[in-house]
């Protein structure tokens, strides 16, 4: 974030009256403290008396909180007042819009972002049009590209309260994305509800108002005064009509509107002042960054349903022309609606969590479900004997899958073969188990209970190969690709009938499976294809950059990751670079709640493990691990007496198993545990070699850059804690994660990103850290996480250059997403399939957000994630590329024939619909 200021004219003259603009309004928590249900039964009395006043004065305005959910979710109530609000949006009465949702903005991907406000769009449309203001009043601070996002959907003005920098001081500001895209915003610097006080006691409405013009006409500089008249689930008052044909003369006159009639006197590009990047000062307006570490779980799947729903759009736009979309959108739809500002924050209370959590849990299996069907589509053209790889990355990659394979004897090599005969390395890493059943039931029972347990020709999840009866015993071979060509259920049912008949009494049931084994397999896949592979005997292939045990750790040629004696590792990269210390954990108290961390007065930090043991899973080539197992004493929980933690400990043994990938530049970590304590936060600490001036951490189409500090001045004690969605960057350390993740670089030497923060209420009345209350003193017994299992995947990237040079934008990609592996279908064909490729997209620094398939064709987002312009070719089968904005109107045509140039400017989002 930084400010300049420019040498501009001050805000053109208004065509506004001047006074104070009335701006009507609830700001409508779709769920918090109470769950969906009991807030939406409010909202429909909130509606009704908003809809009955609009009708009973034309004058009467009302800003419905920017976001669209709201209206649908009471027109779900009441379809028959449908015409109703119609008829008051189409008469300026009624603002809807832009968002679907007001979201958090660092809890979810940009990708969501783009699409909540394409979803409110349309939705507000829908009812008459939307407006053109970007609404943002109560999010937790802004990401950087949200200006270059609402210019992409045109809009040039936007509105928020949270988050600015002291330096502002007017009552507008021009906002500037890093890619250089602006919009004024009319800032709330008082909040959401400044007028609310001022009408409050009505003989003293004309004294009130003169009075604020007062102490604040410094900020509006001649302009009228924005009076914010609401705040959380209210109704209007119903005199407020009254108020303004009594007091409005014209000494003061007082008019009532929306947000947009208010901001649409302004120019876009009117204040002098330029504020550019992310908005996270804590100067005039808590922004509660505590929210990015409680209640992990729903950061977690908040990140699998976006990762799930994007992959399905890929693989679906790549492979089928079928139509998803009313699958992938009802999926969308559940995503950002849980990305609300109170419900992925996890502040609500535990009803409301288990809600956003199943919201989330149903977007995911919508989204799963278009996945697999792709993938059982593309499985078709296969053999039977042999699986798919699948890369729903517009690059070529290895990709390391898991397949389980019939093998006859463990001392027989395996080799594994791909399209045109080429082979790969093979790793065994286990052996399945072949007896699945072994029983011993009555003659009377064996008939209907083993009829009752076989579906067509599947048996406890595998196919019937062959059964064989004896007196006394039935034995089936099961198989998952079995080698008879079909099983006659009504034969063998025969068959068993006569044989119980003339042997009655025990008889012993066997299901045996045929050997299996689970191996490793390296395959290469195209951009966005599919790469055949069929595992056989066969001669060891030579194993380049093989990962293997080396002495204490692991290492593949690329980096190396040495366990010491606590437990931490010694992480070296390819040029040299080390990292001492990786992977300690540091727990210490917390007296917070879900909106902050808060030191107890009395802290006990426990970074010493009591005991670490370690133990060797895999040894290579393709993938080596290590476990390490760590017990740890932490106090049980705060003590209310003392103010401190308890000197009562529980043993918790933690387990990270340190893997190390053929090839792979990065050391991959993953932590879990069963949390046995309360009121405590624990960390994973990744020191650095050399003290740093600051940090890096990509989210939300952007790399932030950020300091050691955070800005105060407010009611809150600006502690470094910021937020990442993809990877941490901090000297010569990249973190790559999964999910959004808070981290704080600690003494400028160690990158610290927290693992669990656990606490008992939504808010405390009195915080260490925070002046005053976030909302009510609600105990949440389910965010102390006790007895749940956490779990956290990470990895590591030593690289001196930091992390572009690193390239962290691909890794990190390769790192989220996984290709996908399917067994193949096609029965009486033996011969691999070539492989086959889709779209591929070339560029360090430039990552595909998006892929799928619309109505005019394929639409994909790039990004560029630079502060230098940087050339991408984009290739596939396309004959024309059209630049399309978020609205979907053309920006710009060319004819491609399958390739294309691409000239991105530093951070730019550009959306292309190929034909």
């Amino acid at each position: 974030m930084s400010l300049t200021q420019r040498e501009t004219t001050t805000e053109p003259e208004t065509t506004v009256d001047a006074g104070i603009v009335l701006v009507p309004h609830t700001h409508w928590d779709r769920e918090w403290y109470e769950p969906f249900h009991v807030f939406r039964y409010r909202l429909v009395t909130v509606l009704d008396s908003v809809l009955s006043m609009a009708e009973a004065d034309p004058r009467f305005r009302f800003t419905l909180d920017g976001q669209t959910a709201a209206i649908e979710d009471y027109l779900e109530i009441k379809p028959e007042n449908r015409q109703r609000v119609e008829a008051l949006v189409a008469a300026g009465q009624l603002a809807l819009g832009p968002w679907h949702i007001l979201l958090d903005e660092f809890l979810c991907s940009g990708e969501t972002i783009v699409r909540n406000l394409q979803l409110g769009m349309a939705g507000a449309a829908a009812l008459g049009g939307t407006m053109k203001v970007g609404y943002l009043p109560d999010m937790f601070g802004h990401v950087a590209q949200m200006p270059q996002i609402l210019r992409l959907g045109g809009i040039e003005h936007a509105c928020l309260w949270r988050g600015v920098p002291s330096e502002v001081s007017e009552h507008a500001f021009s906002w500037e994305a890093p890619d250089g895209s602006a919009v004024r915003v009319e800032y709330l610097f008082d909040g959401y509800g400044n007028a609310l006080d001022l009408l409050a006691i009505p003989e003293k409405i004309p004294a009130a108002l003169v009075g604020y013009r007062d102490r604040t006409k410094e900020r509006w500089g001649g302009a009228p005064i924005l009076g914010m008249l609401g705040t959380d689930h209210m109704a209007p008052d119903p005199r407020l009509m009254e108020y303004v044909d009594r007091f409005g003369d014209g000494t003061f006159p007082i008019s009532v509107g929306t947000v947009e009639d208010y901001v649409r006197g302004f120019a876009h590009d009117g204040p002098a002042r330029t504020v550019r990047g992310e908005l996270r000062s804590h100067a005039r307006g808590n922004i509660l960054p505590g929210v990015f570490s409680i209640r992990r779980s729903l950061k977690v799947a908040m990140s699998r349903a976006e990762s799930l729903v994007l992959e399905a759009e890929r693989l679906s736009a790549t492979h089928t022309t079928a139509d998803f979309e009313p699958y992938l959108g009802m999926a969308w739809r559940r995503i950002i609606e849980s990305s609300a500002h109170d419900s992925v924050v996890g502040s609500g209370t535990d009803e409301t969590v288990q809600q956003v959590d199943a919201r989330l849990q149903a977007a995911a299996h919508l989204a799963r479900s278009v996945r697999d069907d792709v993938l059982t589509r593309v499985a078709r053209n296969m053999p039977a004997d042999a699986f798919a790889v699948v890369n729903s990355l517009p690059f070529a990659r290895n990709a390391l899958v898991e397949l389980t394979i019939p093998r006859e004897s463990t001392d027989e090599h395996l080799v594994a073969e791909g399209a045109g005969g080429v082979t790969f390395p093979v790793q065994p890493i286990g052996e399945l188990p072949t007896v699945l059943g072994d029983e011993t039931m009555d003659a009377s029972v064996l008939v209907p209970r083993v009829m009752n347990r076989i579906h067509g020709r599947e048996l406890f999840g595998q196919l019937i190969d062959g059964y064989r009866i004896e007196p006394g015993l039935l034995e089936f071979s099961v198989a998952e690709v079995p080698a008879s060509p079909m099983f006659d259920i009504g034969e063998f049912a025969s068959a068993l009938e006569a044989a119980v008949d003339r042997r009655p009494g025990p008889w012993q049931l066997r299901i045996l499976a045929q050997r299996r084994t689970r191996v490793l397999v390296d395959v290469p896949v195209p951009a966005s294809g599919v790469a055949p592979v069929r595992v056989r005997p066969g001669a060891a292939v030579a194993c380049d950059d093989a990962a293997r045990l080396l002495g204490r750790g692991v290492a593949n040629g690329v980096v190396s990751a040495c366990v010491e004696a606590d437990g931490t590792l010694t992480v070296t990269g390819a040029d040299g670079t080390v990292l001492r210390g990786v992977g300690a954990l540091v727990d210490g108290g917390d007296s917070g709640d879900t909106y902050n961390y808060g030191p107890p007065e009395r802290d006990v930090l426990v970074s010493r493990p009591s005991n670490v043991r370690t133990e060797v899973l895999e040894e290579g080539p393709l993938r080596a691990v290590i476990r390490i197992i760590r017990d740890y004493e932490w106090p049980r929980a705060l003590d209310p007496e003392t103010r401190g933690r308890s000197e009562e400990t529980v043993l918790v043994p933690v387990v990270m198993d340190v893997e190390l990938r053929r090839g792979e530049p990065f050391v991959r970590l993953s932590l879990r545990f069963r949390n046995q304590a309360a009121d405590h936060r624990l960390r994973l600490h990744v020191p650095l070699p050399e003290p740093v001036s600051g940090s890096a951490s990509e989210g939300q189409f952007a790399v932030t850059e950020r300091g050691l500090t955070a800005e105060g001045g407010g009611g809150e004690h600006p502690l470094p804690t910021f937020p990442a969605y993809r990877f941490i960057s901090a000297g010569p350390a990249t973190v790559l994660v999964r999910e959004a993740t808070e981290y704080e670089i600690v003494d400028a030497r160690e990158i610290a990103l927290t693992v669990l923060r656990a606490v008992g209420s939504i808010s405390v009345n009195v915080h260490p850290l925070r002046d005053e209350p976030a909302a009510a003193e609600i105990p949440v017994p389910g965010a102390q996480e006790l007895g749940t299992e956490m779990s956290v995947e990470l990895a590591v990237i030593p690289c001196a250059t930091g992390w572009s040079e690193a390239r962290a934008v691909r890794l990190s990609d390769r790192f989220c997403s996984p290709a996908a592996v399917v067994r193949g279908r096609k029965r009486g064909s033996t011969e691999l399939p070539a492989l086959s490729e889709g779209l591929r997209l070339e560029g360090r620094n430039v990552r595909m957000t998006s892929l799928r398939r619309v109505a005019a064709g394929l639409e994909v987002r790039l990004v560029l994630l630079s502060d230098q312009r940087e050339e991408a070719r984009l290739a596939g089968h396309f004959e024309r590329i059209t630049a399309i904005d978020l609205t979907g109107a053309a920006l710009s045509e060319a004819d491609a024939d399958g390739e294309i140039e691409l000239s991105l400017r530093p951070w730019e989002i550009r959306t292309l619909l190929l034909r």
